[in-house]
């Protein structure tokens, strides 16, 4: 056997099977290429406007008066105390700081330390497909399996018999975004109804990622799964500074779930990061103060960027699903004649300096999203202007 052929099967015998089916992210390659190309990116969900000037003094006041060492593990009394004041002042719902809050390194973390606190090898997690892509590698971590539910363009409503198909005796857990991350979609008290009956019928979670809460438009409210009757002791709830405030690379986040479940997620969390920064902890207490003015403006500002770029994208042969939350929309590009979404993307790149996300990122079963991608518009309208004259590139 060769040099190189040994090398070959050493390296691939130091290889986790835990990995074997992972790709990079799409979401991060897209804004790796598009750096590389110089063109405007659409693919990640950050803003490229400032964060709000109160919440960067605070950090500043923070790191100045020394709140830069570790605090407790499941995170700084006074962030906790504030979380659980959210709660209670938005949504009337009550939680205990000491025993039912964990502050953690953003929502992502805070999903993978609350799957690996519940999931064994061989249970089952009901997705709906698209997803946010973080969720399939996260519930192979675990050794666990998905069932996909399909979420239906152009509103994104689901069979609730093929929901209760997914559900089995091996069900462990469904994971909701609400609002969604790909879709825009805001799941109706009537349909969290249905998945709460569905959780209680088959002694399954509900694990919510809820980091889009404050993004609505069109009249649409939030409704938080775990308000549900019978939901309180089964459903964990993942969130995070980032989007509302606009700190996606702060990386703090937070899980509220009951206290033995909270119990089991505090040890992984331990473990997998130690604690989130100080500073920042102690900073998000100042965001968490802020008024319904804030989030009046958050609403109004991200309704307005949505249809901004609603309008631009439409005019140059998209059709666009309107999204009720969050800050994306899903754009079908089947009058373009290409393919898939991978040589659109490419095309888009090249000649209108876009960067987006191809759709089939966002499923797991084969020929998903193919005609689909996604745009973020969080960003300021003078990106938006120059996206809507490069995206006349595609008319010529």
């Amino acid at each position: 056997m060769s040099h190189s052929s040994t090398l070959s099967a050493t390296r691939a015998r130091f290889r986790s099977q835990r990995i074997e089916r992972f790709t990079e992210s799409v979401i991060r390659e897209m804004t790796r290429r598009a750096i590389q190309e110089n063109a405007v990116n659409l693919a990640q969900g950050f803003p490229d406007f400032s964060a709000p000037e109160p919440l960067k003094r605070a950090a500043a006041e923070a790191i100045v008066a020394d709140q830069n060492q570790y605090s407790i593990t499941w995170g700084a009394q006074p962030f906790r105390n504030a979380i659980a004041a959210k709660y209670r002042r938005d949504y009337g719902l009550d939680f205990d700081p000491e025993r039912e809050i964990t502050v953690c390194c953003g929502a992502t973390e805070g999903m993978i330390a609350s799957l690996l606190a519940v999931l064994n090898p061989g249970d089952e997690v009901v997705l709906f497909e698209p997803f946010y892509e973080n969720y399939g590698p996260d519930t192979q971590l675990c050794g666990a399996s998905a069932r996909y539910v399909t979420l239906h363009a152009p509103d994104w409503t689901f069979d609730p018999e093929e929901l209760r198909r997914a559900f089995t005796p091996r069900t462990k857990a469904i994971i909701l975004n609400t609002p969604n991350n790909p879709t825009g979609k805001v799941f109706s008290r009537e349909e969290l109804g249905l998945i709460a009956e569905l959780c209680q019928e088959f002694d399954a979670l509900a694990i919510t990622d809820e980091i889009y809460e404050h993004i609505l438009f069109d009249g649409a409210t939030h409704v938080p799964i775990l308000s549900l009757p019978g939901m309180r002791d089964r459903a964990i709830l993942v969130n995070s500074l980032s989007k509302t405030y606009s700190v996606t690379g702060w990386r703090v986040g937070w899980v509220l779930a009951p206290p033995d479940l909270t119990d089991s997620i505090r040890k992984v969390h331990d473990f997998l990061t130690v604690g989130a920064a100080t500073p920042l902890q102690h900073a998000g207490v100042r965001a968490l103060e802020f008024g319904a003015e804030y989030y009046r403006q958050v609403t109004e500002s991200y309704a307005e960027r949505r249809n901004h770029i609603v309008t631009s994208l439409e005019a140059v042969g998209f059709q666009c699903f309107l999204p009720r939350g969050a800050y994306y929309v899903m754009a079908d590009i089947s009058s373009f004649g290409f393919p898939d979404d991978h040589s659109f993307v490419t095309h888009l790149l090249g000649k209108a300096k876009v960067a987006a996300v191809p759709g089939s990122s966002f499923y797991a079963r084969a020929g998903g999203g193919r005609q689909q991608i996604r745009f973020c518009f969080c960003k300021k309208y003078e990106t938006l202007e120059v996206v809507r004259h490069h995206l006349n590139c595609l008319l010529k």
